[in-house]
């Protein structure tokens, strides 16, 4: 179910490691069977599922450019052999951009979904660390108004955030689509009785769902 629902974000960022579409291919069968060992050794991913395997691809990406730079052609075996001077490698300490890229992707995202006057609040005091009384003439509120405004906002953007990670539900049934529209609010205990027990309800029934219910979970607690 996992290989099913991430082959093609995996294969979307393996390509832009490699040169060819047989690398694309070797890359993302080695990145999956590698979760897939630490999975069945009892460890595994304790966040979203998708970083984890990025950054799995990064790894292996990295390895094998550094074993690449170690190779060194030449026609002359003889000499090779016995006087080789092979290029000195200085491993660099692995930074992965690609986490720090869906990071990034997926709170922009967010804050594109929230309303205009949350994005306001949000950029002033968040952003550019204004005060609530500084801001609350320019948005014809109380510093109290300011404040609660800003707390709304926050927590729509977190909604939002998780919200993110849910891909798109185009080809689903219909009440997976509903559940999983709901599924970052779920997360963050906001929506009430009559909704949760809905989501419950069709979770206990959903296999699918319940994964990605997981996930966003477990992003929660990061």
């Amino acid at each position: 179910m996992l290989f099913e629902r991430h082959h093609a974000a995996a294969r979307a960022q393996a390509r832009q490691l490699t040169k060819s579409s047989l690398e694309t291919d070797d890359l993302v069968a080695e990145a999956f069977a590698k979760v897939l060992t630490v999975l069945h050794g009892g460890g595994g991913p304790d966040r979203s599922f998708r970083a984890y395997l990025f950054t799995t691809l990064r790894r292996i990406a990295y390895t094998e450019t550094r074993r690449a730079r170690r190779i060194v052609l030449t026609d002359n075996v003889e000499a090779t052999a016995i006087d080789a001077e092979i290029p000195h490698v200085i491993a660099q300490p692995f930074q992965d951009t690609a986490v720090a890229k869906l990071e990034r992707t997926l709170a922009s995202l967010a804050f594109a979904r929230l309303p205009c006057r949350w994005q306001e609040v949000l950029w002033r005091t968040e952003i550019r660390g204004l005060t609530a009384a500084s801001v609350a003439a320019s948005v014809h509120l109380s510093p109290n108004g300011v404040s609660a405004l800003a707390h709304r906002a926050r927590e729509g953007l977190r909604q939002a955030y998780l919200q993110a990670y849910v891909t798109d539900n185009a080809q689903r049934p219909q009440q997976c689509r509903q559940a999983a529209e709901q599924l970052g609010a779920w997360t963050r205990r906001r929506l009430n009785k009559r909704e949760t027990a809905k989501v419950d309800n069709h979770l206990d029934d959903c296999r699918r769902c319940r994964v990605i219910a997981a996930e966003l979970c477990n992003e929660l607690r990061t």
